[in-house]
């Protein structure tokens, strides 16, 4: 009997020690062991709240900081495969709005793995929604406010500066990664960057992306034209860039005036935005001045 009671004792003891040693970690613990990708900002993210050892896969835009490179990859983020990303075993699969096809997002759900959607739309709530949602999956929601916080006052700073801008350059953002160049109107991350940036974005006269046409580029006038680094090497540099003949019939092309920035920098919409805005409002100033 004795004996008996001293056994209940201990267990009792034990378990009362059991929440004590699970506060002390549970903010990490609750957050998913494998953590796939889809989306450069989002990868980002994970590294800025030191998540990155959950990290088991990225897609090929994740391409900041240099060590997400080094991380296997399940391809394009528009164009993945259901085998791909089983392939890694994660507990958790993050993207956004724009990740798919769906079809494959619903076989990787049904086999158990949790997917989380952050919705795209090109505005800073994007930004905020991206940074909650990595710390709610990889459960560092701690980290991930603080984060916020310093990004909502880089955000503040940013808006103050380019509200302070006398100039609304006309601007037009070609994108010209692969096949014919195509320009971006209304609805589109580089719309929104270029509002963003104190700038106007020349093309109003649809949503979405079309062909670069001599016609559109004269009767937009653009003063200046934004493109990716990405894009530019595709066309085969700068010089080869101001060749094309649908330019010559713009202000811009009389000034040279080109933009540049690393795509997922420039398009991404993470925690880059408020220094990426920074950049190009300042870059747009001088090159209009």
């Amino acid at each position: 009997m004795l004996r008996d009671t001293v056994d209940r004792r201990q267990v009792l003891r034990g378990a009362a020690a059991l929440p004590l040693v699970f506060s002390l970690s549970q903010a990490h613990a609750a957050g998913a062991a494998r953590i796939v990708s889809l989306g450069g900002a989002l990868t980002e993210v994970v590294y800025l709240l030191g998540a990155q050892a959950q990290l088991v896969g990225t897609d090929t835009t994740s391409l900041f900081p240099e060590a997400a490179q080094k991380t296997a990859k399940v391809g394009y983020m528009r164009q993945l495969s259901a085998e791909g990303l089983l392939s890694l075993k994660p507990d958790a699969v993050v993207g956004t709005t724009e990740a798919g096809p769906p079809a494959v997002l619903d076989q990787v759900r049904s086999a158990g793995v949790r997917v989380e959607l952050v919705k795209a739309d090109h505005t800073w709530d994007e930004v905020q929604r991206k940074v909650a949602t990595v710390g709610r999956v990889a459960g560092r929601e701690r980290e991930a406010a603080a984060l916020q916080a310093d990004l909502d006052a880089q955000w503040a700073a940013v808006q103050k500066a380019v509200a302070a801008s006398t100039k609304r350059p006309r601007a037009i953002f070609i994108l010209s990664h692969s096949g014919s160049p195509m320009v971006a109107g209304t609805g589109t991350a580089a719309d929104a960057l270029i509002r963003f940036a104190g700038g106007t974005n020349a093309i109003t006269q649809f949503a979405g992306y079309r062909p670069l046409t001599a016609e559109a580029m004269a009767s937009a006038a653009p003063e200046v034209l934004l493109n990716s680094t990405q894009g530019i090497e595709a066309l085969g540099g700068e010089a080869a860039f101001w060749q094309r003949p649908e330019l010559a019939l713009t202000p811009a092309f009389r000034r040279k005036a080109l933009v540049t920035m690393e795509a997922s920098q420039l398009l991404g919409f993470g925690p880059r935005l408020p220094a990426t805005v920074r950049e190009i409002q300042a870059r747009l100033q001088a090159v209009t001045a």
